[in-house]
């Protein structure tokens, strides 16, 4: 099984827009009634969490790049 690195913000973003297709879901099913414009403070602080998120996890990312990168070129061990 090949592996791929975690990227929180596709898993907030799936969740924020999964969390507002069930809500509209139990809307259609008249389990609940649930106002047109509940769709767009939902969908627009999800997709701002996951921007945060995603750009977090890219600096955190490319800081351990960087270290990594100079403890080889120092010849250290790259194994904790």
């Amino acid at each position: 099984m090949s592996r791929h690195e975690f990227q929180p913000g596709r898993l907030i973003a799936g969740f924020f827009l999964t969390l507002t297709g069930v809500i509209y879901a139990g809307d259609a099913g008249e389990a609940w009634d649930t106002p047109w414009f509940v769709v767009i403070p939902l969908v627009t602080a999800g997709l701002c969490l996951a921007a945060a998120a995603g750009t977090l996890a890219h600096g955190v990312r490319r800081r351990q790049r960087r270290a990594l990168h100079t403890r080889e070129a120092q010849g250290q061990d790259s194994a904790p």
